[in-house]
């Protein structure tokens, strides 16, 4: 008892608060906001949310604002413990790889092995696992053969309703990947292909015919997407992300305001992503 009366009085002291506020910061939950579109329609712009930190391990603990580490990174892994590593279908919280200050929010599409496919709305997936595991694990109207493997078209849009391509009269951003490498293959993660079992048109690109873009993701590394495929800056452009900069997993949305209508979006508050995700899209 007296023990508890010590813990009580420390709590509630100013220093105690901020030791226990700091160590929810560091090692348990974190604040975020959703500051763009890339994750529509499963998470909006103005969605805030707290994240569980310690879902992928322990990460390193930093300054809040200034993102400075306050421990070694010992392990060389960015975590003080190492735990789960993100799995396929995941909405995952990590450090934008060229701005480790940035955090971002994607769905983890693929992982180290997989490889992938990216053609005009279309996200061909062919897992490490091989073809034995796509036939057994997805439909047969979703699996095509090219390049003599079996790939899975789109293998989470009919899971997740919030996964969505927008119609033609919105942005291409196939187009704009062909722009991007054409003016440097610096500027894209994807090396361009031609795929003669894609019934697509196909474009020059530096006097290479190209009907899609492939990646094979290297080991250790998760391969990030938005939700929102055709207005997401996500993996497509700037790589796979190492575990090293993973974060968390987004949890639960406390509060959501939507600035064009100026108005609390009150239906969005107090629900669990993991629960969200599966439902059709609030707006």
């Amino acid at each position: 008892m007296n023990f508890l009366n010590k813990l009580y009085r420390f709590s509630s002291s100013w220093t105690g608060t901020i030791i226990i506020v700091l160590f929810l910061i560091f090692f348990v939950v974190q604040s975020f906001v959703i500051p763009s579109g890339s994750m529509k329609r499963t998470l909006q712009i103005g969605d805030f949310l707290f994240a569980k930190k310690f879902s992928y391990g322990t990460p390193l603990p930093t300054l809040p604002w200034l993102e400075i580490p306050i421990f070694p990174d010992l392990h060389g892994n960015g975590h003080l413990i190492e735990g789960d590593k993100p799995e396929r279908e995941d909405i995952v919280i990590f450090r934008y790889p060229k701005d480790h200050k940035i955090h971002y929010v994607k769905r983890c599409v693929a992982k180290g092995g997989d490889e992938l496919l990216y053609n005009n709305k279309h996200l061909y997936i062919h897992f490490v696992e091989g073809d034995a595991y796509i036939t057994k694990n997805y439909p047969a109207d979703k699996i095509h053969e090219m390049r003599g493997k079996l790939w899975v078209d789109n293998p989470y849009s009919d899971k997740y309703p919030g996964i969505q391509y927008q119609p033609e009269n919105h942005m291409n951003i196939y187009g704009l990947m062909l722009n991007a490498y054409a003016q440097s293959k610096e500027n894209l993660d994807m090396s361009p292909v031609y795929i003669p079992e894609l019934q697509s048109p196909v474009n020059i690109l530096n006097g290479q015919e190209v009907n899609a873009f492939y990646k094979k993701v290297e080991a250790d590394h998760y391969y990030m997407m938005g939700d929102n495929r055709d207005n997401s800056n996500d993996s497509r452009f700037w790589g796979s992300v190492p575990y090293n900069l993973v974060v968390g997993k987004p949890w639960l949305i406390y509060f959501s305001w939507d600035s064009q209508t100026k108005t609390v979006r009150w239906d969005r508050m107090g629900t669990f992503i993991n629960d969200l995700q599966y439902e059709q899209p609030r707006y």
